[in-house]
This record gives structure tokens, sequence and C-alpha cells, in this order.
């Protein structure tokens, strides 16, 4: 391999392991994300998300896809292949309460994803990476009013992360049928404070703070099939499951109050181990997808999933389920519908740059895994994204745009409005050629 892609790979590299440290604690910010383990992670890389996340049925030779385990090994057997993605998130909130509507808005940054992926044997490959999982990120005040305790200030505050590393091998058998088998471990911390301020100074401040270090083992197991329909046509079915596992690690928190008022709250502390048989758990996934590709230049996606979060046990166990929040959550079924879209005009075009680029577009709704006061959460948005060409081979820089509303999109609840854009590098180069000198 040329040393100027070992400078990329190494530079990538230390620039993927720094940016996760730095941004594991502000990965997101919602104050949706004080329930269970916080937001779910959205698309791992730029490529996908242009075309609204779709990719479980893919088979696109030219990207690097970790959506589906089976479509890692849809390659060329010699390439080495890397993703690493950064996105921003810019979000406006809204809520109208008692007749009076309030704004407030908030800027986040974080790292998509780090994927590399590297040939085996002949049709087997295999791959790494490190992507968010989910992120807790949010602030927020309430005030009412007590005849003896006068004006009560009820304040939410969480952050943290939780990250997914992950490998796997695929093999592709005779260019029409894939599978694929990964393994997952779920790390990372959880804070959660809540601060209770009294204005009667008869009265104590009373504090709440649950810290979970949490981890899982997980597998994902993925299969691709295509079908050449005619001479122009490709139909690809994918399938994609995750299997449920349990949470694993330390759930500490205490309740103290702070003042001069004397044995009015008593200090209390807990410290579970978290455990197998604590009945937490995150849930399993099923995912289906079906892509029409025409000529490797017009591909369209369509991809479900649905996965049930109703018997986790978040909606009752102490820091996930926050029940001085002001509003009840409950646990249910998460499910996302998504439809994508591919066009390049001419991948082989040597005359004009612009026919090489490959252009996305796409659209999703989301059902979130909890319902706020019995009414479903959800989500929906439409996408645009590019690769523009660099250097030889695929290469390329990704970008893509989402525009969306999330929250319940009618009542008193805040809903989102944001716009998010995600920056992706592409790397594509050849490894172990033998050179031949005659």
């Amino acid at each position: 391999m040329p040393r100027r892609t070992y400078s990329i790979l190494a530079a990538l590299l230390l620039s993927a392991v720094c940016a996760f440290a730095q941004s594991g604690e502000y990965g997101s910010y919602s104050p949706y994300s004080i329930f269970g383990v916080g937001n779910l992670a959205g698309s791992p890389s730029a490529y996908v998300s242009g075309m609204a996340g779709t990719g479980i049925a893919s088979r696109n030779h030219r990207y690097l896809n970790t959506l589906n385990p089976a479509a890692v090994s849809v390659r060329d057997s010699l390439a080495l292949m890397i993703d690493f993605s950064v996105f921003n998130t810019n979000t406006i909130y809204t809520q109208t309460y008692g007749g009076v509507t309030r704004h407030s808005a908030n800027n986040a940054t974080n790292i998509g994803g780090f994927s590399i992926s590297f040939p085996i044997w002949d049709d087997l490959a295999g791959y790494l990476g490190l992507r968010p999982y989910s992120s807790v990120g949010y602030t927020f005040s309430v005030n009412s009013a007590d005849a003896d305790a006068g004006v009560v200030t009820q304040t939410h505050s969480g952050i943290g992360s939780l990250y997914n590393f992950y490998g796997g091998l695929s093999h592709n058998f005779a260019n029409r049928f894939s599978i694929g088998a990964e393994a997952d471990y779920i790390f990372g911390k959880l804070e959660k404070e809540f601060v209770q301020d009294f204005a009667s100074s008869g009265y104590n401040e009373a504090q709440t703070n649950h810290t979970l270090t949490l981890n899982s083992f997980t597998g994902k197991f993925g299969a691709q099939y295509e079908q050449p329909i005619g001479k122009d046509f490709k139909l690809s079915l994918g399938a994609t499951y995750t299997m449920r596992s349990w949470l694993h690690g330390f759930n500490n928190g205490d309740y103290y109050s702070a003042g001069s008022v004397q044995n009015l709250t008593l200090p209390e502390s807990y410290a579970d181990t978290l455990r197998g048989a604590s009945g937490i758990a995150l849930a399993g996934e099923l995912g289906l997808g079906i892509t029409l590709n025409f000529r490797n230049r017009l591909r369209a996606s369509f991809d479900y999933t649905r996965s049930d979060w109703r018997n986790s046990g978040m909606d009752s166990a102490k820091g996930f389920a926050v029940s001085d929040a002001q509003q009840s959550f409950e646990n249910s079924v998460r499910e996302s519908f998504k439809l994508g879209f591919e066009y390049v005009p001419n991948i082989s075009d040597v005359r004009y740059f612009y026919k090489r680029m490959a252009y996305r577009a796409g659209a999703y709704f989301n059902n979130e895994y909890y319902t706020v006061a019995g009414r479903p959460v959800n989500s929906a948005g439409i996408t645009i994204g590019a690769t523009l060409p660099v250097f030889r081979w695929y290469n390329g820089l990704s970008v893509a745009l989402d525009i969306g509303q999330r929250g319940p999109f009618s009542g008193n609840l805040v809903r989102e409005n944001y716009f998010k854009i995600s920056v992706g590098v592409n790397l594509f180069d050849i490894w172990f050629q033998q050179p031949r000198y005659d």
C-alpha cells in the first residue's frame, strides 16, 4: 500500500479516537433524552444519511455500508475501505403551555462513526468500527407556586453517551447472495441530576443524582440476495436481526438535602450492580429492506425496522425512569420507515466532474421507544446528500442534510425542529497487490 495511504489511515485513526474522547459528553441535546438510555443514534455515516438512513438491502461496492453485516462483502476482494463521519445538529425547541409559546435553541456536534473494512480471503471480508449508540444531554427548569414554600424551582440536567464498538465477518456467494455476523460491545456512562429549590428559607434544597455506568454484549446477523431483472435492473432483498441484550455495570445514586433546616430529609444512597437478572435490557431489532438498482446509476431503497422495548424494564428502574421528571414515560415499540434514492449520472466520465458525483435524497418517519404522558414521540424529515469524487478509485467526500421535526406533533409538549449536517470521508484503496516485472 502506498505511503500516502498509510499516512491518511494513521491520521484518520488518531482523529477518530481523539474526537470520540472529546465528544463523549454531548452527543445530542433533547429534553426527551432524560428517559432510559437517552436518544438512540441515527445513521452511522454521511453516505447513509443522505438516503434517509436506508441500506439494509443496498449492495453498493463503492461505499462501506455497515447497516447490514452482509453488505460489507459486496466489494472488490482486495479493497481496503474506510468511512469516517461527523455531524452538527441545530435544533429549535417550541412549547405552548397556558396560551404562551416559548422557544429555545441549541447546537451540538458529535461523531457519526468510524469503520474500516479489509479483505480476509477471496469473498470473505472483515470489518471493525466505533459508533454512538445513544446520548443524554438536557437542562431545563420548571417553576411552580406553593402556598407554604413559595416559588419552587425544579431543575433537571443530564449528560453522557453510550458507544458501540463492533466487528464482524461477511461472505459473498456468487456475487448474488451474502451473509454476515457482527459482535457488538456497548459501553459508556450516563449522569442525571434533579434539584428542587424552595424560595422559602424554611425548606431545604433537595437533590437527586443517578450515575449509570453501563455495558452490554450483543450480536447482529444479516443477509442479502440480489436478483437480476432483464438487462438493466437488479432487485435486492435484505434482512437484519439484532439480539436482545442485558445491561451490566453499576447504577449509583443518592438523595440528600442541603440547607439549615434539620431532620426534614435524611441523606440516602444506593449502589446497584446490574446483571442479567436485573431485568433491564436493550431491545432486539428486526430490519427488512428492498432496493431496486438501474444500471448502477439509479438506486431506490426502502427500509423498515422494529424493536420492542416494552419488556426492557426501564420505565420502572431507578436512574432510567426518572420518576420526578414532570411527565410519565413508558416503554413502547420503536418503528422506522425510510425511503431513499441515489443517482450517479456516469461514474466513469472523464470529462465532467459533476457526472461522477452521487446525488441522494430520502424521507423517513420514526416512532421512538417510549411514550410521554401516554402519547407517542415521533420524528419525520427529509434528507439530501452527495458524494464528491476525490482522487482515483471510489475515494470521496460525502455531505448530507437532514431537516425534520421530533416530538408529539400537537399538544403542549416540546417539539424539536432540527437541521443536521453530516460530513464524511470515504477512502478506498487496493491492498496486497503482487507487482510483476518482465
